[in-house]
């Protein structure tokens, strides 16, 4: 082909591009403005505000939270509590047995037997198993043996609060037979 035939080519294109370009464009605005015409936008109504109701505050009636003297007596009540719970301490000075350098979830009951007529505890822990009597401790938070059942070993833990004063606290360990039991009840139940 001929440079003047290729030139006259996109000419001819040029053309007619155009003149499609004008004629579909004058109608795209003649269709825009009959739909603009038709439409009729919907405005939803705001709804009213909600009536504010005041409340009715009677200070006579009530006790006054700033009263000097109802401050006196709530810190006077912290104290004599402070006092009550600085009694409950650990003895931090006495000599520590074996299984209360072991959390409480890693020691396992796996049993329990009677020697002179006293409940013995059979506790399990790094595969090692212990004789526990009252009066032992077991586990990291200082805890106590009160009692031994036949299916549980109940203690009193002393642990520190938010406010870091030393609480007591009850925990137990059960019997890994009796407490795989009870799980297979409850789901029973559940089903």
């Amino acid at each position: 082909m001929n440079d003047s035939v290729r030139w006259l080519l996109v000419a001819a294109a040029a053309i007619l591009g155009a003149a499609c370009t004008s004629a579909s464009e004058s109608e795209i605005q003649q269709w825009m403005a009959e739909v603009r015409q038709t439409m009729k936008p919907r405005v939803e109504p705001v709804p009213a505000p909600k009536e504010f109701t005041p409340h009715v505050y009677e200070a006579r009636s009530l006790i006054d939270p700033f009263d000097p003297q109802k401050i006196v007596i709530a810190v006077a009540r912290q104290q004599q509590a402070r006092t009550t719970a600085s009694a409950i301490k650990p003895d931090l000075e006495r000599r520590r047995e074996i299984l209360e350098s072991f959390p409480l979830d890693q020691i396992r009951m796996v049993g329990m037997m009677r020697q002179n007529g006293v409940n013995v505890a059979l506790l399990e822990t790094n595969g090692m198993t212990h004789l526990v009597r009252v009066g032992n401790y077991v586990g990291q938070n200082f805890g106590l043996v009160t009692r031994i059942t036949e299916t549980e070993v109940h203690l009193k833990e002393i642990v520190q609060d938010a406010a870091g004063e030393w609480v007591e606290r009850p925990a137990k360990l059960e019997l890994q037979e009796a407490a795989a039991q009870r799980t297979a009840q409850g789901q029973g139940r559940k089903q």
